[in-house]
């Protein structure tokens, strides 16, 4: 058999496995996105309070998705689509820097991944506390926290696609209330209540940590590449969308609470917006808004469960981890990588959502930088890469287009406590550790591992195309430190 035929041959093996599972579309990706990123207003109210007022708040959620949001969607777009497999960023990383930096981004991305999934158990009964106090008490708390990991881990073994769809149902459950709300406090609206402002009581620790948590992870549907249907052009369109959809999550809540209420913005903390609802519309509208803050934790919980365990799939694809990561159950989803994934949420549950939220900052400012240098990298070294959505731009244009992200990352990384540096310096340090120990295990084939070249990009049936692209795809290959022998044989 020919080359030309042998990856003719390779081509349709790969969709005829692929088409046997269902792919995300547009709406369903766009929920995922969603639910990666957002959630719906919970959890911005501090915004309010650590800003000295609503002014910054509102203008925070105006500006901050243009010099943040809107770069890292629009190099989402392109890399994913230019690597469409599971291992997302894990990939782009590695084909710009080596295997190495690779592993360490899918490491630091995965940890604080899983200790963010560990707080929506938590937040979820908390909300419910209100209305049943029970789940104040320990002996209800736990059993009631395993029973809903496992139930939600359940749902992401049963399939993605089931996912998608149900984050798009619970999405339109969690933000119809504050459409509701926005339309009752029209006839209360004052305008000037929007440009309260006390500077000499910002926290701008807080604010800056409230902005950034609540607008990144766009990268992380970039681990579901593999599982989406043309990703070329489901990508751009889903990440748009959940860029508008995001910022109106946020800012028409904002301006409905802020500008219909005189309660002192100090008020404002973590779960007020049910009391904002009581005051606009009513107890129903209370309860609503309290339930919907419930069904948003499961969605958010299920798609970072989705993000995390498809990262690890593409990892093990690729020859990062053992081949048990890859294993797929009868429904097309990573069985071994939930799993794990829902043993580290249990065991992380115990943290406060304060300490976790600023760990996690820190640990995406640096994984994020990494990944805006993997972009500049590649447009320079990899010109000729298949790109089927890239931004419009010039090298000097997407250095320019990460400049201002990046300042903001190096700005939220010098807020971080020294607690936080030290506990960070310590997961990084892990990851040193542990990838020459995997290799070692390798070497002495203790587990079993294969390595899979990631695909970079073609267009439909040009096998003349993917034979040009062969040696940049050879040269990206990020098995862990597989002999280049081999590579070349299979």
């Amino acid at each position: 058999m020919g080359e030309e035929e042998a990856i003719s041959s390779d081509v349709e093996s790969e969709t005829s496995t692929n088409s046997s599972r269902p792919k995300l579309t547009v709406l369903p990706l766009i929920a995922l996105i969603f639910y990666e990123v957002s959630g719906g207003p919970f959890g911005v109210e501090d915004s309010v309070k650590a800003g000295g007022g609503p002014l910054l708040s509102l203008l925070g959620f105006l500006i901050f998705p243009l010099i943040w949001s809107v770069p890292e969607a629009l190099i989402t777009a392109e890399l994913a689509t230019s690597f469409p497999e599971n291992g997302g960023y894990v990939i782009w990383i590695a084909s710009a820097f080596g295997p190495f930096w690779g592993f360490q981004e899918g490491f630091w991305k995965w940890f604080s991944g899983v200790m963010d999934n560990a707080l929506y158990p938590v937040l979820f009964l908390d909300y419910l506390k209100h209305s049943f106090p029970i789940f104040n008490h320990l002996a209800a708390r736990i059993p009631a926290l395993l029973g809903i990991t496992g139930s939600l881990t359940y749902l992401n073994y049963r399939g993605l696609h089931i996912v998608g769809f149900s984050a798009v149902s619970l999405a339109a459950f969690s933000l119809f209330p504050f459409v509701v709300m926005g339309i009752l406090s029209i006839p209360r609206i004052q305008p000037k209540q929007w440009l309260v402002v006390d500077f000499g009581k910002v926290d701008w620790r807080g604010y800056f940590n409230s902005m950034f948590w609540n607008l990144n992870y766009w990268d992380k549907a970039s681990t579901l590449a593999g599982e989406v249907e043309n990703p070329s052009k489901t990508f751009p369109k889903a990440l748009f969308g959940a860029v508008v959809l995001v910022m109106c999550s946020y800012l028409i809540p904002l301006l409905a609470g802020t500008g219909a209420l005189t309660t002192p913005w100090s008020q404002w903390s973590d779960g007020y917006f049910a009391e904002v609802g009581f005051l606009i519309g009513g107890a129903w509208l209370r309860w609503w808004i309290q339930a919907a803050a419930a069904m948003s934790n499961m969605g958010l919980f299920e798609a970072e469960m989705s993000a995390d365990a498809f990262q690890l799939l593409g990892m093990s694809e690729i020859g990062m981890l053992p081949s048990v990561f890859s294993s797929r159950s009868k429904h097309g989803t990573p069985t071994t990588s939930i799993l794990l994934s829902a043993t580290g949420v249990i065991f992380l549950s115990w943290m406060s959502f304060q300490e976790i939220l600023e760990f996690l900052n820190f640990l995406y400012a640096v994984g994020m930088l990494l990944e805006f240098a993997a972009f500049i990298n590649l447009r320079i070294k990899k010109p000729d890469l298949h790109r089927p959505y890239r931004v419009p731009l010039g090298t000097f244009g997407a250095i320019m287009l990460c400049l201002p992200p990046a300042v903001l990352l190096v700005l939220v990384m010098c807020l971080a406590t020294l607690r936080t540096f030290l506990i960070s310096g310590a997961v990084i340090a892990v990851g040193f550790i542990l990838y020459p120990t995997l290799l070692h295990a390798k070497k002495r084939k203790w587990v079993e591992f294969h390595a899979q070249e990631p695909a970079a990009a073609v267009a439909p049936d040009a096998v003349t195309e993917q034979q040009q692209h062969r040696e940049i795809v050879e040269e990206a290959a990020v098995g862990l430190l597989a002999d280049l022998s081999c590579v070349k044989t299979d």
